[in-house]
């Protein structure tokens, strides 16, 4: 039986539900006031008074500013991500079939007409977030993309304004928060509203998009990010420890997890984790995140250690174990998985090419990430010959009665009934009255 050696101890309090209204009343007030409330949020929460769309100019200046090396460098990771969801839209395929004589079934495969991509702020300039999700509406053939990230200064951040253009937004916008959702959601100031919103953000940016979901269509339910470590023997515990410090950095409450057999390489990452999170330059943030939230279990073999990770279903799954290709087979329940010690979280939130918006509090046990099918509609067609309404008239007319449904059963007689005037049929059919 799995044994806790380090247990979350989360500060939990009123938060959520203050979050919740807050979001809420945002959200009313933009729906009915449109963007004379979005310039009022912009002022007050961004101290931002002028226009949120980009011209080219401003964009290009942006763009100069940034030095050619880390543009090569934003390049190569769009590149990455871009090839793989390509690849995804490429294994997606339209098929039309005939099942049974006459009877013709097909599949379409239809993108949205327009998207919404959130690029957060805060403490961070996420250009590989700019990337992640503008690069892959693309690729799955959205035609009109809208991007929001909030303004820094007189500006967006130029890494960021240059991840966005190289990517294809069509319009980028300096708003960030609940007031960039609601504008990408309802349309304004562009005239398009987005079918669908993507991007990580934080609790006001996740609850805007839960709460309008349905209306719109949303990539994941997303809370922080999380991170898991699947270990055995072999792993290095200061790799180890590193590697859960990098996630600890995301927030105040990321969550961690150490899953391993070792007692010992459990004991030496604990022992070491302090140490580690102290020589960050800014350690406050992965301090809490590990206090808080951060757990070691030890289990008694690699099977308990499946079993464990799907009960979690994290976001992020490392494994630094012996036999990757069993891991690889028997673990159901992830965001992303990253295979071996060369194979660090960091590598997929930047530049490895897998989408880094991936599910939280315990979404994968249904959900992936991010990828072209988020953005793409699987769109269902039939057509019947004359001859094929004997079989399916039929049997559709007897299922419409079983269950009660007699004007569906009617639709189906009406065509036997003309098709197939003089046949006998092992049921009444409905003679439909003329009304013509």
């Amino acid at each position: 039986m799995a044994t806790y050696l380090k247990k979350a101890d989360p500060q939990v309090g009123e938060k959520e539900v203050n979050t919740r209204n807050i979001v809420k009343e945002i959200l009313g007030d933009i729906r009915s006031r449109g963007e004379s409330a979005v310039t009022e949020l912009a002022a007050k929460f961004d101290n931002w008074k002028r226009d949120f769309i980009l011209g080219r100019e401003e964009i290009d200046s942006l763009v100069a500013s940034v030095p050619q090396t880390a543009k090569d460098d934003i390049r190569f990771a769009y590149d990455q991500v871009y090839g793989f969801a390509v690849k995804q839209r490429e294994s997606m395929q339209e098929f039309e079939t005939e099942l049974s004589p006459g009877v013709t079934l097909g599949q379409r495969l239809i993108p949205c007409q327009c998207a919404g991509c959130y690029v957060p702020g805060g403490r961070f300039a996420h250009a590989a977030s700019a990337v992640m999700s503008v690069a892959t509406a693309k690729a799955a053939g959205v035609p009109f993309i809208v991007a929001c990230t909030p303004p820094r200064g007189d500006s967006i951040n130029p890494t960021v304004a240059y991840a966005l253009s190289l990517s294809g937004a069509d319009v980028i916008m300096a708003m960030g928060g609940v007031q960039a959702i609601g504008t990408m959601a309802f349309g304004l100031f562009t005239g398009k509203p987005a079918d669908i919103i993507v991007g990580p953000g934080n609790a006001f940016v996740a609850e805007a998009k839960r709460m309008l979901y349905g209306e719109i269509g949303i990539d994941v339910f997303a809370g922080p990010t999380e991170s898991l470590i699947i270990a055995d023997h072999t792993a290095d515990p200061m790799i180890v420890a590193v590697d859960l410090v990098s996630q600890c950095e995301h927030g105040f409450d990321s969550p961690v997890w150490l899953l391993t057999t070792s007692k010992e390489l459990a004991e030496t990452v604990m022992e070491i984790m302090p140490k580690v999170i102290a020589d960050l330059p800014d350690p406050e943030v992965a301090a809490s995140s590990w206090k808080n939230y951060g757990e070691v279990v030890l289990c008694e073999d690699r099977e308990e250690l499946a079993r464990v990770n799907d009960e979690y279903a994290a976001e992020h799954v490392q494994v630094i174990a012996e036999d990757l290709d069993w891991y690889t087979a028997n673990l159901k329940n992830y965001g992303s998985l990253f295979l071996g010690e060369g194979c660090t979280v960091s590598y997929g939130d930047k530049t490895s090419g897998t989408n880094h918006i991936l599910p939280t509090k315990k979404a994968a046990r249904y959900s992936g990430g991010l990828n072209v099918g988020k953005f793409i509609k699987v769109l269902t067609y039939q057509k019947l010959s004359k001859e094929a309404n004997r079989t399916i008239g039929a049997v559709a007319s007897r299922i419409s009665r079983y269950e009660g449904m007699e004007g569906h059963a009617r639709a189906a007689d009406i065509r036997l009934r003309k098709y197939f005037p003089d046949e006998k049929f092992d049921f009444e059919v409905y003679d439909q009255k003329s009304y013509v």
